[in-house]
């Protein structure tokens, strides 16, 4: 799968209502919302224009045809490039876990289905797991019945309950985790199965699961040291 991604906005506070209409209008009505909070200094702050540290972080998925029609828009309509803003970056997918949540997630954005990977020879890859809040350990058990180590958890808020019903025919509440898993490569395809088998949109966890490409890893020895083996065999 290639020239889709993960589109992540960071905006304060203020302006979220504002950044969700804009993308809502871009055909974007699927969003996921978590906050945090700004480590700038005063003085970086007041050089930037910024009033207050307070972040909203916004999650879309997009194609690359989607990114470019809406970049200009951006610009033009949301004044993205004057400081204090807003910042938007782009994360590669490598892949989605099943049709159904690639049109919910995507909002029906046309997408012809490609290659597997973005990016070639990563040896780890990023899930993100997102589902109905609650439900974490369930689709923890689902993951290390592949041997999967563990994940992190962020809370967050999710929009286009429609486009759930109709992508997926289910209705899905607004409070949502998100899990991150960190996992080799080769046990992707397996956990995210599991996931989908055990906490997917048939059930009551309602997860949908896409997988980021990692290019290098630190802190996680047992799987380092898996691979040093392999590689030496």
């Amino acid at each position: 799968m290639n020239e889709l991604y993960m589109q992540v906005t960071i905006t304060s506070r203020g302006l979220t209502g504002k950044f969700i209409s804009f993308y809502e209008k871009q055909g974007l009505a699927v969003s996921f919302i978590s906050y945090g909070h700004g480590t700038a200094s005063d003085e970086i702050l007041r050089y930037f224009g910024l009033e207050e540290a307070e972040k909203s972080i916004l999650f879309h998925i997009v194609t690359a045809q989607k990114w470019k029609e809406q970049k200009h828009r951006l610009r033009m309509e949301m004044q993205i490039d004057i400081p204090g803003i807003g910042i938007i970056f782009l994360i590669p997918l490598s892949s989605i876990g099943g049709r159904k949540a690639l049109s919910y997630l995507t909002c029906g954005q046309e997408f012809v289905q490609k290659e597997e990977s973005t990016l070639k020879n990563t040896k780890q890859e990023l899930l993100v797991v997102i589902s109905n809040q609650g439900y974490t350990e369930l689709i923890m058990d689902a993951a290390r019945k592949v041997h999967t180590i563990g994940g992190t958890v962020i809370h967050a808020r999710g929009t286009g309950n429609q486009m759930a019903e109709k992508f997926m025919g289910v209705t899905l509440v607004p409070e949502k985790d998100l899990l991150f898993i960190v996992i080799q490569t080769e046990q992707k395809n397996a956990v995210m199965h599991s996931i989908m088998k055990e906490a997917g949109t048939g059930t009551k966890a309602g997860a949908v699961v896409f997988s980021l490409p990692v290019t290098d890893t630190a802190g996680l020895p047992i799987i380092e040291e898996l691979q040093e083996n392999e590689e030496e065999i």
